[in-house]
Protein backbone atom coordinates (compact mmCIF):
# COMPACT_ATOMS: atom_id res chain seq x y z
CA UNK A 1 0.00 0.00 0.00
CA UNK A 2 1.63 3.24 -1.12
CA UNK A 3 1.64 5.98 1.54
CA UNK A 4 3.14 9.37 2.34
CA UNK A 5 3.69 11.28 5.57
CA UNK A 6 2.43 14.87 5.56
CA UNK A 7 2.83 16.72 8.85
CA UNK A 8 3.02 13.44 10.72
CA UNK A 9 -0.31 12.35 9.22
CA UNK A 10 -0.40 9.16 7.15
CA UNK A 11 -1.90 9.81 3.68
CA UNK A 12 -2.93 6.81 1.54
CA UNK A 13 -2.46 7.34 -2.21
CA UNK A 14 -3.28 3.94 -3.67
CA UNK A 15 -5.56 1.05 -2.69
CA UNK A 16 -4.43 -2.03 -0.77
CA UNK A 17 -2.21 -4.38 -2.80
CA UNK A 18 -0.84 -1.64 -5.07
CA UNK A 19 2.89 -1.27 -5.65
CA UNK A 20 4.98 1.70 -6.69
CA UNK A 21 8.58 2.07 -7.86
CA UNK A 22 10.11 5.52 -8.04
CA UNK A 23 13.12 7.17 -9.70
CA UNK A 24 16.27 5.06 -9.99
CA UNK A 25 14.50 1.92 -8.75
CA UNK A 26 11.99 2.16 -11.59
CA UNK A 27 14.75 2.73 -14.15
CA UNK A 28 16.90 -0.12 -12.83
CA UNK A 29 13.91 -2.50 -12.93
CA UNK A 30 12.93 -1.49 -16.47
CA UNK A 31 16.50 -1.80 -17.76
CA UNK A 32 16.91 -5.22 -16.09
CA UNK A 33 13.69 -6.49 -17.72
CA UNK A 34 14.62 -5.14 -21.20
CA UNK A 35 18.12 -6.65 -20.99
CA UNK A 36 16.63 -9.99 -19.89
CA UNK A 37 14.33 -10.01 -22.94
CA UNK A 38 17.27 -9.15 -25.23
CA UNK A 39 19.38 -11.92 -23.68
CA UNK A 40 16.56 -14.41 -24.33
CA UNK A 41 16.97 -13.99 -28.09
CA UNK A 42 20.68 -13.09 -28.23
CA UNK A 43 21.91 -16.63 -28.94
CA UNK A 44 19.66 -16.94 -32.02
CA UNK A 45 21.46 -14.26 -34.10
CA UNK A 46 23.31 -15.27 -37.25
CA UNK A 47 23.85 -18.44 -39.27
CA UNK A 48 25.34 -20.18 -36.22
CA UNK A 49 22.59 -19.00 -33.87
CA UNK A 50 20.70 -21.55 -31.80
CA UNK A 51 16.97 -22.30 -31.89
CA UNK A 52 14.45 -21.98 -29.05
CA UNK A 53 11.76 -24.50 -28.23
CA UNK A 54 8.56 -22.93 -26.93
CA UNK A 55 5.83 -25.12 -25.45
CA UNK A 56 2.32 -23.68 -24.95
CA UNK A 57 -0.19 -24.54 -22.18
CA UNK A 58 -1.82 -26.96 -24.61
CA UNK A 59 1.48 -28.68 -25.40
CA UNK A 60 1.89 -27.14 -28.87
CA UNK A 61 5.58 -26.96 -29.80
CA UNK A 62 7.26 -24.13 -31.71
CA UNK A 63 10.94 -24.49 -32.65
CA UNK A 64 12.38 -21.30 -34.15
CA UNK A 65 15.12 -18.68 -34.08
CA UNK A 66 12.87 -15.91 -35.40
CA UNK A 67 13.00 -13.08 -32.85
CA UNK A 68 9.41 -11.87 -33.30
CA UNK A 69 8.00 -15.42 -33.04
CA UNK A 70 10.02 -16.24 -29.90
CA UNK A 71 8.90 -13.09 -28.09
CA UNK A 72 5.31 -13.48 -29.24
CA UNK A 73 5.16 -17.08 -28.00
CA UNK A 74 6.91 -16.27 -24.69
CA UNK A 75 3.76 -14.63 -23.29
CA UNK A 76 5.66 -11.97 -21.31
CA UNK A 77 3.99 -10.24 -18.37
CA UNK A 78 6.03 -7.12 -17.53
CA UNK A 79 4.94 -3.92 -19.35
CA UNK A 80 8.51 -3.11 -20.46
CA UNK A 81 8.91 -6.65 -21.83
CA UNK A 82 5.74 -6.01 -23.86
CA UNK A 83 7.34 -2.89 -25.37
CA UNK A 84 10.29 -5.06 -26.46
CA UNK A 85 7.86 -7.54 -28.03
CA UNK A 86 6.12 -4.68 -29.84
CA UNK A 87 9.34 -3.42 -31.48
CA UNK A 88 10.03 -6.94 -32.77
CA UNK A 89 6.49 -7.09 -34.18
CA UNK A 90 6.85 -3.66 -35.80
CA UNK A 91 10.14 -4.72 -37.40
CA UNK A 92 8.46 -7.88 -38.68
CA UNK A 93 5.50 -6.01 -40.18
CA UNK A 94 7.53 -3.20 -41.72
CA UNK A 95 10.48 -5.05 -43.26
CA UNK A 96 10.17 -8.74 -42.33
CA UNK A 97 13.81 -9.18 -41.27
CA UNK A 98 15.96 -7.90 -38.38
CA UNK A 99 13.58 -8.80 -35.53
CA UNK A 100 16.31 -10.32 -33.35
CA UNK A 101 18.78 -7.49 -34.07
CA UNK A 102 16.32 -4.75 -33.07
CA UNK A 103 15.63 -6.36 -29.68
CA UNK A 104 19.32 -6.97 -28.93
CA UNK A 105 20.20 -3.38 -29.90
CA UNK A 106 17.40 -1.96 -27.71
CA UNK A 107 18.72 -4.07 -24.78
CA UNK A 108 22.30 -2.86 -25.35
CA UNK A 109 21.17 0.78 -25.58
CA UNK A 110 19.34 0.48 -22.25
CA UNK A 111 22.32 -1.26 -20.65
CA UNK A 112 24.53 1.66 -21.75
CA UNK A 113 21.94 4.16 -20.53
CA UNK A 114 21.89 2.39 -17.14
CA UNK A 115 25.67 2.84 -16.81
CA UNK A 116 25.35 6.55 -17.58
CA UNK A 117 22.52 7.02 -15.07
CA UNK A 118 24.70 5.41 -12.38
CA UNK A 119 27.40 7.96 -13.26
CA UNK A 120 24.93 10.77 -12.59
CA UNK A 121 23.95 11.65 -16.18
CA UNK A 122 20.31 12.76 -16.37
CA UNK A 123 17.99 10.52 -18.47
CA UNK A 124 16.91 13.51 -20.59
CA UNK A 125 20.54 14.12 -21.59
CA UNK A 126 20.90 10.43 -22.52
CA UNK A 127 17.69 10.54 -24.59
CA UNK A 128 18.89 13.65 -26.47
CA UNK A 129 22.22 11.95 -27.16
CA UNK A 130 20.48 8.80 -28.44
CA UNK A 131 18.24 10.87 -30.75
CA UNK A 132 21.28 12.65 -32.18
CA UNK A 133 23.11 9.32 -32.62
CA UNK A 134 20.12 7.69 -34.37
CA UNK A 135 19.85 10.64 -36.75
CA UNK A 136 23.58 10.45 -37.49
CA UNK A 137 23.28 6.67 -37.96
CA UNK A 138 20.59 7.07 -40.62
CA UNK A 139 22.74 9.70 -42.34
CA UNK A 140 25.79 7.37 -42.42
CA UNK A 141 23.61 4.48 -43.63
CA UNK A 142 22.45 6.52 -46.61
CA UNK A 143 26.06 7.49 -47.40
CA UNK A 144 27.18 3.86 -47.33
CA UNK A 145 24.13 2.49 -49.20
CA UNK A 146 24.59 1.01 -52.66
CA UNK A 147 21.94 1.12 -55.38
CA UNK A 148 20.54 -2.05 -56.91
CA UNK A 149 17.93 -2.53 -59.62
CA UNK A 150 15.48 -5.40 -59.74
CA UNK A 151 17.18 -6.63 -62.91
CA UNK A 152 20.37 -7.42 -60.95
CA UNK A 153 19.41 -11.03 -60.16
CA UNK A 154 22.83 -11.89 -58.72
CA UNK A 155 22.78 -9.18 -56.04
CA UNK A 156 19.13 -9.83 -55.22
CA UNK A 157 19.86 -13.53 -54.72
CA UNK A 158 22.71 -12.72 -52.33
CA UNK A 159 20.44 -10.47 -50.25
CA UNK A 160 17.65 -13.06 -50.20
CA UNK A 161 20.11 -15.82 -49.26
CA UNK A 162 21.54 -13.82 -46.31
CA UNK A 163 18.01 -13.35 -44.93
CA UNK A 164 17.49 -17.13 -45.15
CA UNK A 165 20.99 -17.81 -43.72
CA UNK A 166 20.05 -18.15 -40.06
CA UNK A 167 16.91 -20.21 -40.67
CA UNK A 168 16.78 -23.99 -40.34
CA UNK A 169 15.32 -24.79 -43.80
CA UNK A 170 17.56 -27.29 -45.53
CA UNK A 171 21.10 -26.87 -46.85
CA UNK A 172 22.64 -23.94 -48.75
CA UNK A 173 21.48 -25.33 -52.13
CA UNK A 174 17.88 -25.41 -50.88
CA UNK A 175 18.19 -21.88 -49.45
CA UNK A 176 19.54 -20.56 -52.77
CA UNK A 177 16.63 -22.25 -54.59
CA UNK A 178 14.07 -20.76 -52.17
CA UNK A 179 15.73 -17.32 -52.47
CA UNK A 180 15.21 -17.50 -56.26
CA UNK A 181 11.56 -18.53 -55.75
CA UNK A 182 10.94 -15.52 -53.49
CA UNK A 183 12.54 -13.10 -55.99
CA UNK A 184 10.38 -14.54 -58.80
CA UNK A 185 7.25 -14.27 -56.63
CA UNK A 186 7.92 -10.62 -55.69
CA UNK A 187 8.67 -9.76 -59.33
CA UNK A 188 5.40 -11.33 -60.40
CA UNK A 189 3.14 -9.46 -57.96
CA UNK A 190 4.86 -6.05 -57.74
CA UNK A 191 3.24 -3.06 -59.41
CA UNK A 192 5.05 -0.08 -60.92
CA UNK A 193 3.32 3.30 -60.92
CA UNK A 194 5.07 6.58 -61.81
CA UNK A 195 8.40 4.79 -61.46
CA UNK A 196 7.60 3.72 -57.88
CA UNK A 197 7.47 0.01 -57.06
CA UNK A 198 4.98 -1.34 -54.52
CA UNK A 199 4.63 -4.95 -53.34
CA UNK A 200 1.43 -6.24 -51.71
CA UNK A 201 2.48 -9.28 -49.66
CA UNK A 202 -1.15 -10.46 -49.46
CA UNK A 203 -0.94 -11.59 -53.08
CA UNK A 204 1.95 -13.96 -52.39
CA UNK A 205 0.02 -16.83 -50.86
CA UNK A 206 1.97 -19.21 -48.65
CA UNK A 207 0.52 -22.73 -48.55
CA UNK A 208 2.26 -25.42 -46.51
CA UNK A 209 1.96 -29.17 -46.06
CA UNK A 210 4.17 -31.50 -44.05
CA UNK A 211 5.76 -34.21 -46.19
CA UNK A 212 8.64 -34.47 -48.63
CA UNK A 213 11.62 -32.22 -47.88
CA UNK A 214 12.40 -28.50 -47.80
CA UNK A 215 13.91 -28.87 -51.30
CA UNK A 216 10.42 -29.78 -52.62
CA UNK A 217 9.22 -26.21 -51.92
CA UNK A 218 8.06 -24.67 -55.19
CA UNK A 219 6.52 -21.58 -56.73
CA UNK A 220 3.13 -21.97 -58.39
CA UNK A 221 2.20 -19.32 -60.98
CA UNK A 222 -1.34 -19.33 -59.76
CA UNK A 223 -3.19 -20.25 -56.59
CA UNK A 224 -3.46 -23.41 -54.47
CA UNK A 225 -6.81 -23.88 -52.74
CA UNK A 226 -6.85 -26.16 -49.71
CA UNK A 227 -10.24 -27.65 -50.68
CA UNK A 228 -11.46 -30.62 -52.68
CA UNK A 229 -13.73 -30.78 -55.73
CA UNK A 230 -17.35 -30.69 -54.51
CA UNK A 231 -18.70 -33.82 -56.27
CA UNK A 232 -17.02 -37.16 -57.04
CA UNK A 233 -18.57 -37.16 -60.53
CA UNK A 234 -16.91 -33.89 -61.53
CA UNK A 235 -13.69 -33.88 -63.61
CA UNK A 236 -10.54 -33.79 -61.47
CA UNK A 237 -8.40 -32.03 -64.06
CA UNK A 238 -9.28 -29.44 -66.71
CA UNK A 239 -6.84 -27.94 -69.21
CA UNK A 240 -7.35 -24.44 -70.66
CA UNK A 241 -9.79 -23.74 -67.86
CA UNK A 242 -12.34 -20.94 -68.11
CA UNK A 243 -12.94 -19.93 -64.50
CA UNK A 244 -16.01 -18.31 -62.95
CA UNK A 245 -15.60 -16.73 -59.50
CA UNK A 246 -18.90 -16.40 -57.67
CA UNK A 247 -19.95 -14.66 -54.49
CA UNK A 248 -23.37 -16.33 -54.50
CA UNK A 249 -24.83 -19.63 -53.35
CA UNK A 250 -25.92 -22.14 -56.01
CA UNK A 251 -28.78 -23.32 -53.84
CA UNK A 252 -32.34 -22.34 -52.93
CA UNK A 253 -32.10 -19.48 -50.47
CA UNK A 254 -34.25 -19.48 -47.37
CA UNK A 255 -36.55 -16.51 -46.88
CA UNK A 256 -35.46 -13.90 -44.37
CA UNK A 257 -38.79 -14.19 -42.54
CA UNK A 258 -40.45 -17.39 -41.35
CA UNK A 259 -42.50 -18.87 -44.19
CA UNK A 260 -44.97 -21.73 -44.38
CA UNK A 261 -45.94 -23.74 -47.47
CA UNK A 262 -49.39 -25.36 -47.34
CA UNK A 263 -49.65 -28.54 -49.44
CA UNK A 264 -53.19 -29.88 -49.76
CA UNK A 265 -52.68 -32.64 -52.34
CA UNK A 266 -49.96 -35.27 -53.00
CA UNK A 267 -49.25 -33.88 -56.46
CA UNK A 268 -48.39 -30.44 -55.06
CA UNK A 269 -45.42 -31.91 -53.18
CA UNK A 270 -44.01 -33.29 -56.43
CA UNK A 271 -44.60 -29.96 -58.18
CA UNK A 272 -42.76 -28.14 -55.37
CA UNK A 273 -39.73 -30.45 -55.65
CA UNK A 274 -39.73 -30.16 -59.45
CA UNK A 275 -39.81 -26.36 -59.17
CA UNK A 276 -36.77 -26.46 -56.84
CA UNK A 277 -34.94 -28.72 -59.30
CA UNK A 278 -35.93 -26.44 -62.20
CA UNK A 279 -34.56 -23.38 -60.35
CA UNK A 280 -31.24 -25.13 -59.65
CA UNK A 281 -31.04 -26.36 -63.26
CA UNK A 282 -31.56 -22.76 -64.42
CA UNK A 283 -28.64 -21.63 -62.23
CA UNK A 284 -26.33 -24.29 -63.68
CA UNK A 285 -27.52 -23.47 -67.24
CA UNK A 286 -26.49 -19.82 -66.73
CA UNK A 287 -23.01 -20.97 -65.66
CA UNK A 288 -22.81 -23.35 -68.67
CA UNK A 289 -23.95 -20.65 -71.14
CA UNK A 290 -21.18 -18.33 -69.97
CA UNK A 291 -18.67 -20.94 -71.18
CA UNK A 292 -17.23 -21.62 -67.71
CA UNK A 293 -15.89 -25.10 -67.03
CA UNK A 294 -14.49 -24.37 -63.54
CA UNK A 295 -16.42 -22.64 -60.74
CA UNK A 296 -15.13 -21.32 -57.41
CA UNK A 297 -17.72 -19.89 -55.03
CA UNK A 298 -17.51 -18.36 -51.58
CA UNK A 299 -20.86 -19.87 -50.65
CA UNK A 300 -22.48 -23.31 -50.86
CA UNK A 301 -23.58 -25.48 -53.80
CA UNK A 302 -26.74 -27.61 -53.49
CA UNK A 303 -26.37 -31.38 -54.01
CA UNK A 304 -28.76 -31.25 -56.98
CA UNK A 305 -26.79 -28.36 -58.53
CA UNK A 306 -23.58 -30.35 -58.03
CA UNK A 307 -25.18 -33.25 -59.92
CA UNK A 308 -26.12 -31.03 -62.88
CA UNK A 309 -22.65 -29.45 -62.93
CA UNK A 310 -21.00 -32.88 -62.93
CA UNK A 311 -23.20 -33.91 -65.89
CA UNK A 312 -22.17 -30.72 -67.72
CA UNK A 313 -18.46 -31.51 -67.10
CA UNK A 314 -17.94 -28.51 -64.81
CA UNK A 315 -15.47 -28.70 -61.91
CA UNK A 316 -16.73 -26.80 -58.85
CA UNK A 317 -15.20 -25.91 -55.48
CA UNK A 318 -17.40 -24.42 -52.78
CA UNK A 319 -16.92 -22.39 -49.59
CA UNK A 320 -13.62 -20.88 -50.75
CA UNK A 321 -12.27 -18.15 -48.47
CA UNK A 322 -12.83 -14.55 -49.58
CA UNK A 323 -9.06 -13.88 -49.56
CA UNK A 324 -8.51 -16.91 -51.83
CA UNK A 325 -11.22 -15.74 -54.23
CA UNK A 326 -9.48 -12.35 -54.45
CA UNK A 327 -6.14 -14.05 -55.14
CA UNK A 328 -7.79 -16.18 -57.85
CA UNK A 329 -9.17 -13.00 -59.44
CA UNK A 330 -5.66 -11.49 -59.56
CA UNK A 331 -4.10 -14.70 -60.84
CA UNK A 332 -6.64 -15.65 -63.53
CA UNK A 333 -7.87 -12.14 -64.43
CA UNK A 334 -11.45 -13.18 -63.66
CA UNK A 335 -14.12 -10.89 -62.22
CA UNK A 336 -15.92 -11.79 -58.99
CA UNK A 337 -19.62 -12.06 -59.89
CA UNK A 338 -22.40 -11.45 -57.36
CA UNK A 339 -25.36 -12.27 -59.63
CA UNK A 340 -25.75 -15.13 -62.10
CA UNK A 341 -27.84 -12.84 -64.31
CA UNK A 342 -24.66 -10.79 -64.97
CA UNK A 343 -22.34 -13.76 -65.58
CA UNK A 344 -20.92 -13.65 -69.10
CA UNK A 345 -17.89 -14.87 -71.03
CA UNK A 346 -16.02 -11.59 -70.34
CA UNK A 347 -16.14 -12.25 -66.57
CA UNK A 348 -14.26 -15.54 -66.86
CA UNK A 349 -10.60 -16.04 -65.99
CA UNK A 350 -8.05 -18.33 -67.59
CA UNK A 351 -5.66 -20.97 -66.25
CA UNK A 352 -3.58 -23.48 -68.22
CA UNK A 353 -4.63 -26.24 -65.84
CA UNK A 354 -6.91 -26.66 -62.83
CA UNK A 355 -6.33 -29.95 -61.09
CA UNK A 356 -7.17 -31.71 -57.85
CA UNK A 357 -4.10 -33.44 -56.38
CA UNK A 358 -3.57 -35.56 -53.29
CA UNK A 359 -0.85 -34.08 -51.07
CA UNK A 360 0.07 -35.93 -47.85
CA UNK A 361 -3.31 -37.68 -47.83
CA UNK A 362 -5.38 -34.52 -48.38
CA UNK A 363 -6.95 -33.15 -51.56
CA UNK A 364 -5.90 -29.71 -52.81
CA UNK A 365 -6.91 -27.82 -55.96
CA UNK A 366 -4.05 -26.35 -58.02
CA UNK A 367 -4.82 -23.45 -60.38
CA UNK A 368 -1.65 -23.18 -62.49
CA UNK A 369 -0.13 -21.81 -65.72
CA UNK A 370 -2.01 -18.52 -65.56
CA UNK A 371 -1.18 -15.74 -68.05
CA UNK A 372 0.92 -13.11 -66.23
CA UNK A 373 -0.66 -13.78 -62.81
CA UNK A 374 -0.64 -10.92 -60.28
CA UNK A 375 -1.06 -13.42 -57.44
CA UNK A 376 1.18 -16.44 -56.90
CA UNK A 377 1.62 -19.22 -54.33
CA UNK A 378 4.72 -20.55 -52.62
CA UNK A 379 4.05 -24.16 -51.63
CA UNK A 380 6.23 -25.13 -48.67
CA UNK A 381 7.16 -28.74 -47.90
CA UNK A 382 9.21 -30.21 -45.05
CA UNK A 383 9.84 -33.39 -43.10
CA UNK A 384 7.87 -32.35 -40.00
CA UNK A 385 5.26 -29.73 -39.15
CA UNK A 386 7.92 -27.78 -37.20
CA UNK A 387 10.20 -27.64 -40.27
CA UNK A 388 7.29 -26.50 -42.45
CA UNK A 389 6.34 -23.79 -39.93
CA UNK A 390 9.94 -22.55 -39.74
CA UNK A 391 10.03 -22.58 -43.55
CA UNK A 392 6.96 -20.34 -43.60
CA UNK A 393 8.61 -17.89 -41.18
CA UNK A 394 11.83 -17.89 -43.23
CA UNK A 395 10.00 -17.24 -46.50
CA UNK A 396 7.86 -14.50 -44.91
CA UNK A 397 11.09 -12.78 -43.74
CA UNK A 398 12.62 -13.23 -47.18
CA UNK A 399 9.59 -11.73 -48.93
CA UNK A 400 9.90 -8.70 -46.61
CA UNK A 401 13.62 -8.28 -47.35
CA UNK A 402 13.24 -8.63 -51.14
CA UNK A 403 10.22 -6.28 -51.10
CA UNK A 404 12.30 -3.72 -49.18
CA UNK A 405 14.91 -3.85 -51.93
CA UNK A 406 12.22 -3.58 -54.63
CA UNK A 407 10.59 -0.55 -52.99
CA UNK A 408 13.73 1.23 -51.75
CA UNK A 409 16.43 0.00 -54.19
CA UNK A 410 19.40 0.22 -51.79
CA UNK A 411 21.46 -2.26 -49.79
CA UNK A 412 24.41 -2.22 -47.37
CA UNK A 413 27.22 -4.68 -46.62
CA UNK A 414 26.25 -6.99 -43.72
CA UNK A 415 28.02 -9.38 -41.35
CA UNK A 416 28.48 -6.65 -38.74
CA UNK A 417 30.56 -4.46 -41.09
CA UNK A 418 27.95 -1.71 -41.42
CA UNK A 419 27.51 -1.64 -37.62
CA UNK A 420 31.29 -1.17 -37.18
CA UNK A 421 31.14 1.60 -39.77
CA UNK A 422 28.27 3.29 -37.95
CA UNK A 423 30.04 2.98 -34.59
CA UNK A 424 33.21 4.64 -35.99
CA UNK A 425 31.17 7.43 -37.56
CA UNK A 426 29.24 8.03 -34.33
CA UNK A 427 32.43 8.18 -32.22
CA UNK A 428 33.86 10.83 -34.54
CA UNK A 429 30.56 12.69 -34.39
CA UNK A 430 30.50 12.50 -30.56
CA UNK A 431 33.85 14.33 -30.37
CA UNK A 432 32.37 17.16 -32.48
CA UNK A 433 29.17 17.36 -30.42
CA UNK A 434 30.92 17.66 -27.03
CA UNK A 435 29.01 18.11 -23.77
CA UNK A 436 27.37 15.27 -21.87
CA UNK A 437 25.45 14.14 -24.96
CA UNK A 438 28.69 12.82 -26.42
CA UNK A 439 28.76 10.15 -23.70
CA UNK A 440 25.34 8.88 -24.84
CA UNK A 441 26.43 8.94 -28.51
CA UNK A 442 29.49 6.86 -27.58
CA UNK A 443 27.24 4.39 -25.73
CA UNK A 444 25.10 4.13 -28.88
CA UNK A 445 28.25 3.26 -30.86
CA UNK A 446 29.21 0.64 -28.23
CA UNK A 447 25.68 -0.81 -28.39
CA UNK A 448 25.86 -1.22 -32.19
CA UNK A 449 29.16 -3.11 -31.88
CA UNK A 450 27.84 -5.31 -29.09
CA UNK A 451 24.48 -6.00 -30.78
CA UNK A 452 25.75 -7.41 -34.08
CA UNK A 453 29.50 -8.09 -34.62
CA UNK A 454 30.18 -9.09 -30.98
CA UNK A 455 27.03 -11.26 -30.76
CA UNK A 456 27.78 -12.92 -34.13
CA UNK A 457 31.29 -13.76 -32.89
CA UNK A 458 29.98 -15.14 -29.57
CA UNK A 459 27.37 -17.32 -31.31
CA UNK A 460 30.06 -18.72 -33.64
CA UNK A 461 32.30 -19.66 -30.69
CA UNK A 462 34.87 -16.98 -31.51
CA UNK A 463 36.63 -14.72 -29.01
CA UNK A 464 34.37 -11.68 -29.11
CA UNK A 465 36.93 -9.22 -27.68
CA UNK A 466 39.65 -10.24 -30.17
CA UNK A 467 37.11 -10.05 -33.00
CA UNK A 468 36.04 -6.51 -32.05
CA UNK A 469 39.65 -5.33 -31.65
CA UNK A 470 40.60 -6.77 -35.06
CA UNK A 471 37.53 -5.24 -36.72
CA UNK A 472 38.18 -1.80 -35.21
CA UNK A 473 41.76 -1.95 -36.46
CA UNK A 474 40.67 -3.11 -39.94
CA UNK A 475 37.99 -0.41 -40.25
CA UNK A 476 40.61 2.30 -39.65
CA UNK A 477 42.62 1.06 -42.64
CA UNK A 478 41.95 1.95 -46.26
CA UNK A 479 39.24 -0.25 -47.87
CA UNK A 480 38.64 -1.91 -44.48
CA UNK A 481 35.05 -0.65 -44.05
CA UNK A 482 33.60 -3.79 -45.69
CA UNK A 483 35.14 -6.17 -43.14
CA UNK A 484 32.81 -8.09 -40.86
CA UNK A 485 32.50 -11.39 -39.00
CA UNK A 486 32.86 -14.53 -41.16
CA UNK A 487 31.05 -16.95 -38.86
CA UNK A 488 31.54 -19.94 -41.16
CA UNK A 489 35.35 -19.70 -41.03
CA UNK A 490 35.61 -18.12 -37.55
CA UNK A 491 37.55 -15.08 -38.72
CA UNK A 492 37.01 -11.55 -40.02
CA UNK A 493 36.71 -11.14 -43.78
CA UNK A 494 35.58 -8.92 -46.67
CA UNK A 495 31.78 -9.21 -46.53
CA UNK A 496 31.41 -7.72 -50.00
CA UNK A 497 33.44 -10.55 -51.54
CA UNK A 498 31.48 -13.13 -49.54
CA UNK A 499 28.21 -11.62 -50.79
CA UNK A 500 26.84 -10.82 -47.32
CA UNK A 501 24.45 -8.02 -48.27
CA UNK A 502 21.37 -6.68 -46.46
CA UNK A 503 18.56 -4.25 -47.37
CA UNK A 504 19.11 -0.63 -46.29
CA UNK A 505 15.49 -0.38 -45.12
CA UNK A 506 16.03 -3.21 -42.58
CA UNK A 507 18.99 -1.40 -40.97
CA UNK A 508 17.16 1.94 -40.91
CA UNK A 509 14.17 0.37 -39.20
CA UNK A 510 16.41 -1.38 -36.64
CA UNK A 511 18.05 1.90 -35.59
CA UNK A 512 14.75 3.84 -35.51
CA UNK A 513 12.76 1.22 -33.55
CA UNK A 514 15.53 0.32 -31.07
CA UNK A 515 16.38 3.95 -30.25
CA UNK A 516 12.71 4.94 -29.87
CA UNK A 517 12.06 1.98 -27.55
CA UNK A 518 15.12 2.82 -25.44
CA UNK A 519 14.04 6.47 -25.25
CA UNK A 520 10.48 5.70 -24.14
CA UNK A 521 11.68 3.22 -21.49
CA UNK A 522 14.32 5.67 -20.18
CA UNK A 523 11.64 8.35 -19.70
CA UNK A 524 9.81 6.23 -17.14
CA UNK A 525 10.65 7.24 -13.56
CA UNK A 526 7.54 5.99 -11.79
CA UNK A 527 5.80 2.62 -12.07
CA UNK A 528 2.40 2.39 -10.41
CA UNK A 529 0.87 -1.06 -10.43
CA UNK A 530 -2.73 -1.41 -9.32
CA UNK A 531 -2.24 -5.13 -8.72
CA UNK A 532 -0.25 -6.98 -6.12
CA UNK A 533 3.20 -8.28 -6.98
CA UNK A 534 3.34 -11.68 -8.66
CA UNK A 535 5.17 -14.49 -6.77
CA UNK A 536 8.23 -14.02 -9.02
CA UNK A 537 8.46 -10.36 -7.99
CA UNK A 538 7.98 -7.25 -10.07
CA UNK A 539 4.68 -5.68 -11.07
CA UNK A 540 2.32 -7.87 -13.06
CA UNK A 541 0.76 -4.97 -14.88
CA UNK A 542 -0.78 -1.61 -14.32
CA UNK A 543 -0.14 1.94 -15.37
CA UNK A 544 3.15 3.63 -15.97
CA UNK A 545 4.02 7.25 -15.25
CA UNK A 546 5.93 8.79 -18.14
CA UNK A 547 8.30 11.69 -17.65
CA UNK A 548 11.67 12.81 -16.42
CA UNK A 549 12.86 13.04 -12.84
CA UNK A 550 12.38 16.82 -12.68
Amino acid sequence: MAENQIGGQQVLLLPEGSTRLLGRDAQRTNIAVAVAVANAVKTTLGPKGMDKMLVSDLGDIVITNDGATILDEMNVEHPVAKIMVDIAKTQDKEVGDGTTTVVILAGELLKGAGDLVEQGIHPTTIINGYKMAAEKGREILNERARKVTFDDEQTLEKIAFVTMGSKNVGDDTTKHAIAKLVISAVKQVMTVQDGKITVDHDFIKIEKKAGGGASDTKLVNGVIIDKEVSHPGMPKSISNAKIALLDIALEIEKTETDARINITAPGQMQEYLQQEEHTLRDMVDKVTKSGANVVFTQKGIDDVAQHFMAKAGIMAVRRVKKSDIEKLARATNAKIVTSLEDLSNTDLGFAGIVEERKISGEQMVFVEKCKNPKSVTIFIRGGTQQVVDEGERAITDDIGAVSSIAERGFYVVGGGSIEMDLANGMRNYAADVGGREQLAIQKFADALEAAVPKTLAENAGMDSIDTLVNLRSKHKSKDGSVYGVDVLRNTIADMNKLGILEPLKVKEQVISSASEAAEIIMRIDDIISSRAKSPAGGPRGGMEGMGGED
